[in-house]
C-alpha cells in the first residue's frame, strides 16, 4: 500500500499494468494483513483472504488459492515494482515454465537462484554460491501449475504451512526432476521493497514510467 506517485501504491500499479497489457486474464489477490484497506483501494480482482497471515508463510497463501492454480499462471509477489517495459516482455513471452533472475545482484540475505545451463537447480535463502537473485516472479504452463498446486497441498498437509512456496518448486525439481528454466532481467528496471532504499528505486521507476508515456 505505500505510495508511488501520481495516486498510485504498489499494488496499484501492478494491477493497472495488468489490465493494461493482459486484460483478458483474471487477477486474484491473496489478502492477509489490513485486508480492508487493500480490498477497497482495487477493483476488478478477485480476493482471496487467508485468516492465519500472522502465523504463516506464502505456501499458505497460496494453497488458499490452489483454485487458481489450474491453467498458465503467473504468480507475483505484491511487494515487487517492475517497469512497464519489463512487464510488457513478461507477457510477451511464450508459456513456459520459469523464474524472473536478476543476474547482476550477489548480495547474500535475499532468495537466490543457482541455475545449470538453461534451468534452475536450487532457490534458497541459504546459497553460498547462486546466479543471481529472484526477483518474486513465475510464470507456469497449465500442466506445471497443476504440478506446483499438488506439491503445496502434500506440503500443508505434511505441515508445512510456515515455508516459502517457492521451496515447493524447489522441491519439485529435486524429487521429480522438474525443469524450471529463468528469465534474466538484469538490463530491466524492477525492486522489491525491503527498505526504504527500495521505495526510493520504486518511485524512480514510476516516474519514469510517467514521463515515458
Amino acid at each position: 500500500m505505500l505510495q508511488l506517485g501520481n495516486g498510485e501504491s504498489v499494488i496499484q500499479r501492478m494491477v493497472r499494468l495488468i489490465k493494461k497489457h493482459d486484460p483478458n486474464n483474471s487477477i486474484t489477490i491473496v489478502t492477509g494483513f489490513k485486508r480492508d484497506d487493500v480490498e477497497k483501494s482495487l477493483s476488478g480482482c478477485e480476493f482471496i483472504y487467508n485468516p492465519f497471515y500472522n502465523v504463516t508463510n506464502s505456501i499458505s497463501s497460496l494453497w488458499f488459492a490452489r483454485a487458481m492454480l489450474n491453467s498458465t499462471t503467473i504468480i507475483m509477489n505484491a511487494d515487487i515494482v517492475v517497469s512497464e517495459k519489463l512487464f510488457k516482455h513478461m507477457i510477451a513471452l511464450p508459456d513456459r515454465d520459469v523464474v524472473f533472475v536478476d543476474s547482476s545482484i550477489k548480495e547474500a540475505g535475499d532468495y537466490n537462484v543457482q541455475i545449470n545451463e538453461d534451468y534452475v537447480v536450487v532457490m534458497s535463502k541459504q546459497l553460498d554460491s547462486y546466479y543471481g537473485e529472484y526477483a518474486g516472479i513465475t510464470k507456469l504452463t497449465q500442466a506445471s501449475a497443476k504440478l506446483l498446486c499438488s506439491e503445496i497441498c502434500t506440503i500443508i498437509d505434511e505441515g508445512g504451512i510456515n515455508e516459502w512456496y517457492e521451496n515447493a518448486l524447489v522441491q519439485l525439481i529435486l524429487r521429480s526432476e522438474f525443469r524450471l528454466g529463468y528469465i534474466d532481467i538484469a538490463d530491466f528496471d524492477w525492486t522489491e521493497i525491503d527498505s526504504v532504499n527500495h521505495l526510493f528505486e520504486a518511485k524512480k521507476i514510476q516516474a519514469k514510467d510517467t514521463n515515458t508515456i
